[in-house]
């Protein structure tokens, strides 16, 4: 397999679960490969602090697995979200519990600082459909093939698309950051501080 990929991948997991954006073997981590044929993915039941190259698996774009070990059963939401962003080369799915807490509050997770704005922009939230299943992947897919990179997958967690291992996870980390400043923000009653809309888009890349 791609080593340098791999390594990417291996460092991510581990920072997401240091980071306390998943916990035990939940969460799974995908990059394409660098020839477009396909994308390796954590493999099932495989805990993200603890990967070592024989814990991913190589599936080709149509879906069919390659090599490797067993994929995640989250391959789906994977699969169909590079099938309609050709500019993603990295997803990272996470289990971050604030995310999910503000969600399950019927409350938009907000973008409150400069870098939510810069890395979000929005975060898009995908009503509950139940985890591995297509359904669960296309209405992903549709949701992203517009072009938004951050979504909250209702009582189960986000999903994080980058062109790079590394962004895809700044995106990640930034999404519960910004939903437990939402939250700390909901325990004092406020439901209206958010990025200041006239600046919204017009952030510049330093």
């Amino acid at each position: 397999m791609h080593q340098a990929l791999l390594d990417e991948l291996i460092s991510a997991g581990r920072y997401a679960v240091e980071r306390g954006l998943v916990n035990a073997s939940g969460g799974n981590l995908s990059a394409r490969l660098p020839d477009g044929h396909g994308f390796i993915v954590t493999g099932t039941g495989t805990w993200l602090d603890r990967l070592r190259y024989a814990d991913f698996a190589t599936v080709s774009n149509s879906g069919e697995h390659r090599s490797g070990a067993k994929p995640s059963g989250e391959w789906r939401l994977h699969q169909r979200t590079y099938e309609v962003r050709p500019d993603v080369s990295a997803i990272v799915h996470l289990h971050p519990q604030h995310a999910v807490l503000v969600d399950a509050l019927g409350e938009p997770i907000r973008c409150l600082t400069l870098d939510h704005a810069y890395y979000l922009e929005r975060v898009v939230r995908i009503p509950f459909l139940p985890s591995g299943t297509d359904e669960l992947a296309r209405a992903a897919a549709e949701a992203v093939a517009r072009g938004d990179n951050a979504l909250v997958l209702a009582h189960h967690g986000c999903s994080a698309l980058g062109d790079s291992v590394g962004m895809a996870l700044r995106r990640a980390a930034n999404i519960e950051e910004a939903a437990t400043m939402t939250y700390r923000l909901l325990l004092l009653g406020d439901r209206t501080t958010d990025f200041p809309e006239e600046y919204r888009g017009r952030i510049i890349d330093v």
